[in-house]
């Protein structure tokens, strides 16, 4: 069996913003910077693994985050038959990352035993603590819980063979990324461990946060996980789509191909 994947980033939303928005103390030049929104896809001939979920329309609306085009039409797009997705990754539970699990009918869902715990926990008292959850989307999950869907990982661990989730946290106290084998090297999904290249190759720090010393750290993790900012992918920097090859024609500024270089 293969331990080799084919890895997708599939664009699904979008926030115009300055870059003022986007880091601890703000920043000085403040020009735009938005972000984009992705769900990924990790898929061999033996397996097909989504990794988060997005946003749905409501949500989205309430957030004042556009939805550029519902997240089942770009599977759908990647080939992907979401009633037949067996393993979905959550790196955390936020209202961009696990809002449409209901997509995943057949599905386990892994996620980090400390995010569970603080989405469910104490600091869910506090508005700035719990802004970034959807209490619906964390409350599917526990029914997930109950219903003995959700695999709960305790640190870094193999999931498969050339795929491995990675703790992280800081921006969320349970965020995990994931390092994959693909046929250019280990690609590394950083989700919210660095929402820009910026955060981590400036050690700056995305406002929402739960540990700045844990994200901060992060940076260092990642760089150790991938080698070098090549193989590490962002969680919403637009950038993405242009750094990599469209998965086709039809899809260039959709879906990229992060298993493969651009050339020309």
């Amino acid at each position: 069996m293969s331990d080799v994947y084919e890895v997708l980033a599939i664009r699904y939303g979008h926030h115009k913003r300055n870059a003022s928005e986007n880091f601890i103390g703000g920043d000085p030049h403040d020009l735009p910077m938005p972000l984009d929104y992705f769900v990924w896809v990790i898929r061999n001939e033996q397996r097909t693994i989504v990794v988060d979920t997005g946003f749905g329309a409501e949500s989205g609306a309430r957030r004042k985050r556009e939805l550029v085009r519902p997240v089942a039409e770009g599977l759908q797009a990647a080939g992907v038959d979401v009633g037949k997705v067996k393993d979905v990754i959550i790196t955390h539970m936020h209202y961009d990352h696990a809002g449409n699990n209901h997509l995943f009918p057949s599905a386990s869902f892994h996620l980090q035993d400390s995010e569970m715990a603080f989405a469910t926990g104490r600091c869910m008292c506090h508005p700035l603590g719990n802004h970034p959850y959807d209490v619906d989307a964390v409350a599917g999950l526990v029914y997930k819980v109950y219903a003995g869907n959700v695999v709960f990982h305790d640190g870094d661990e193999e999931l498969f063979p050339g795929i491995s989730l990675h703790h992280i946290g800081g921006h969320a106290r349970g965020l995990q990324c994931v390092r994959v084998k693909t046929q250019r090297g280990p690609v590394v999904l950083a989700s919210d461990a660095s929402h820009h290249y910026a955060h981590m190759e400036e050690d700056r720090v995305f406002p929402s946060c739960d540990s700045v010393s844990d994200a901060l750290e992060g940076y260092n993790k990642l760089r150790r996980l991938g080698g070098s900012s090549q193989f590490i992918i962002p969680g919403h920097d637009p950038q993405v789509m242009k750094n990599y090859p469209a998965y086709s024609e039809a899809t260039d500024g959709w879906i990229a191909k992060l298993d493969s270089v651009k050339t020309g």
